[in-house]
């Protein structure tokens, strides 16, 4: 069980540890690869923007000076950028953390990535399911994956006949399925994981309410839409620091639990200290999960040894 305020000072040494964040450059990412950093660990901040990557590592160093950082490009939303990432992984060099962080929310148009998949599945759920896939054997034999979800999980359902919103398109809908999918992957990952006897662990976290840039929706929204998502978050939400608070638990506690799911110990679990959160009873639906699963391998073209 999680201790009660448990903060960035609880986080064990990460010495001779390597992590991956995904969109480390900002927000959540930033501050996990931050504290990351901070306890000791190599932090690669895996972005699409390498201007904005390298901005944030340099800040990183300047509060951490001795701090071993990496910048390399990814483009979750892109297979071929994943698969691009993993290719060039040097074959040498395990990944003891791989934190599954980059995502975009709320866009208020429906758009399709380069695959032809809806944009914020792919990029919240089908480049992180990938990206894991094309990693496995990179990860050290107790690595940890730590996969970013969300409160709005609960709300959300697999549209499998229309996962891509081509028929019918709600924003809010949308990024609700994508969350949903990613917690509903790291649960079945974990599965499949023990089932094959490896001593790699998924676990799952989400920050609550965290003020971040994640609802700028790649500036695709109105003025309008980001001044009242600003709001409303500065209002009942917290700050990223803290929002990303279980996602460090997930990733360096000794005592999160594998398969485990984190978030706030506040009210609704909407902002505090990492606990074990609550999951929606059907994201532990594991014939959904199974098919979730077999729907993401045919359409990323990713098949794991598992």
């Amino acid at each position: 069980m999680a201790r009660q305020r448990w903060t960035v000072a609880d986080i064990p040494s990460q010495a001779a540890r390597r992590a991956v964040v995904t969109g480390g450059s900002a927000g959540l990412g930033f501050e996990t690869a931050r504290a990351l950093a901070g306890a000791g660990a190599a932090v690669v901040l895996a972005v699409r923007d390498l201007e904005k990557g390298e901005r944030a590592a340099a800040a990183i160093r300047r509060e951490h000076p001795g701090a071993e950082l990496s910048v390399r490009p990814i483009d979750t939303a892109s297979l071929a950028s994943v698969r691009a990432f993993a290719r060039d992984w040097p074959a040498e060099t395990p990944i003891d953390r791989l934190v599954l962080n980059a995502g975009i929310a709320a866009v208020p148009r429906r758009e399709e990535s380069v695959d032809g998949f809806e944009r914020q599945l792919a990029t919240n759920y089908l480049g992180h399911f990938a990206l894991t896939g094309l990693l496995l054997p990179a990860l050290s034999p107790s690595a940890r994956v730590v996969s970013v979800a969300s409160l709005a999980h609960r709300s959300g359902a697999i549209r499998f006949d229309d996962p891509h919103w081509r028929e019918t398109y709600g924003s809010q809908p949308a990024y609700r399925q994508s969350k949903l999918a990613l917690l509903m992957f790291s649960l079945e990952l974990d599965r499949r994981l023990k089932v094959s006897g490896s001593g790699i662990a998924a676990l799952a976290a989400h920050p609550g309410f965290a003020v971040t840039e994640v609802f700028r929706r790649g500036d695709r929204a109105g003025a309008f839409q980001q001044g009242a998502g600003r709001i409303i978050f500065s209002l009942i939400g917290q700050p990223a620091a803290q929002g990303a608070l279980p996602i460090l638990y997930a990733a360096t506690a000794p005592e999160a639990e594998r398969g485990g799911y984190y978030g706030p110990d506040g009210f609704r679990e909407v902002r505090g200290y990492p606990k074990p959160a609550s999951i929606a009873a059907h994201a532990l639906d594991r014939a959904a999960a199974a098919r979730l699963w077999a729907l993401s391998e045919t359409l990323t073209g990713v098949r794991f040894p598992l």
